[in-house]
């Protein structure tokens, strides 16, 4: 691959400028064919009177070149099968600058670094190496923060590169969840991030990394960082869950939050992942699968619906030989679900219109 961004990442970046410009509605870039995510969301409209840049930048799980491992390359090391469509943090920040330029009306922006930085922060979803990729990583700025789960926290931190760590908030049924607590310096007060977590998950890996916000109408009434925030409160929400999460728990979490959040996206892929299966015990069961998604959806009924770490991977150590992967269309598990009863003709209709698979590069406007 060149040098230079993806091209297919830039002409979509440009279509869906042009509709989010005039709708002032976030943009979703997924950046590999797995589980790399850009979510640029709007500034509010007196931050941009201001000067400051339209888009305020979020980076999630970046993993784009090199080797995954986890303990050591004998016993897990995995490569991407398709190219990321940006090879580098370098190009990225090349990409959110031409963006930019876009939504400035410059047609020809070239993507050339400007004063501060375009990443305005990265979200961490777990510590596993596919999602907290230390070279990757290495290559963000020092100063921009970084909102992480513990584990993945504690381990950002020991390699003493970035300024700014900070363990994002949990919740679980029963909590009281007020998004705006979750706004935690250096965010604006009008983004707050937090891990939603099922009761009972001893591997920590069946989970949600929430992104909540709420960029709309000023009010007189001002935010913790001294931002004004809007006189409801009310947020939208993308919620990330790489491996699923409860369909129960986020349901009892979401529907019981005060102010109200609305999921504008859902990020849940459809393989169903085991490892370590063998006749002297059960699987571990790591990613969730379609189904699950399915009913995750059916509980939030999110705007749309976005497949994620579906990436069938180059692998090799003992866990490639132990790790099965089954995917099943969508469209079967919907009618599966139908004919059991669980699911009506009209719920898997809907949720089948909620999804789509983003490609390597593909971007779009989250309604």
């Amino acid at each position: 691959m060149s040098a230079s961004p993806s091209a297919q990442l830039l002409h979509d970046l440009r279509l869906a400028m042009t509709t989010a410009l005039s709708s002032r509605r976030p943009i979703l870039h997924h950046l590999n064919a797995d589980n790399s995510w850009l979510l640029q969301i709007p500034r509010p409209a007196s931050a941009t009177r201001k000067g400051s840049r339209v888009y305020y930048n979020i980076l999630i799980d970046p993993w784009f070149t090199g080797g995954q491992t986890d303990i050591s390359w004998w016993f897990s090391l995995q490569f991407h099968a398709i190219p990321s469509a940006v090879q580098s943090i370098r190009e990225l920040e090349e990409l959110i600058w031409r963006n930019e330029a876009v939504a400035r009306g410059d047609e020809e922006g070239d993507g050339e670094q400007r004063g501060d930085a375009a990443i305005d922060a990265v979200a961490i979803s777990h510590e596993f190496t596919d999602h907290c990729h230390e070279a990757t990583l290495r290559e963000v700025g020092r100063d921009v923060p970084v909102f992480a789960v513990k584990k993945a926290a504690k381990l950002i931190q020991g390699w003493k590169h970035f300024r700014t760590v900070v363990q994002v908030p949990v919740y679980k049924p029963g909590d009281r969840l007020d998004w705006r607590e979750t706004s935690l310096l250096p965010l604006p007060a009008w983004i707050g991030i937090s891990r939603l977590e099922q009761k009972s998950d001893p591997v920590g890996l069946h989970a949600a990394l929430m992104i909540a916000f709420d960029n709309g109408r000023r009010s007189s009434t001002a935010g913790q960082n001294g931002e004004h925030v809007d006189a409801d409160d009310t947020a939208e929400a993308l919620l990330h869950t790489p491996h699923g999460i409860s369909h129960v728990a986020v349901s009892t979490i979401i529907s019981q939050a005060d102010p109200p959040i609305r999921t504008i996206a859902l990020l849940h892929g459809l393989s169903d992942v085991k490892v370590g299966e063998t006749p002297l015990g059960p699987a571990l069961q790591i990613n969730l699968g379609a189904r699950n998604g399915v009913h995750v959806q059916q509980a939030l009924q999110a705007s749309s619906w976005f497949g994620t770490h579906d990436e069938v991977k180059k692998g090799s150590g003992i866990v490639a030989k132990m790790i099965k992967s089954r995917s099943m269309p969508l469209v079967d598990v919907l009618a599966q679900e139908q004919s059991s009863g669980r699911l009506s003709k009209e719920a898997a209709k809907a949720c089948l219109a909620s999804y789509e698979e983003l490609e390597s590069g593909i971007s779009r406007v989250l309604d």
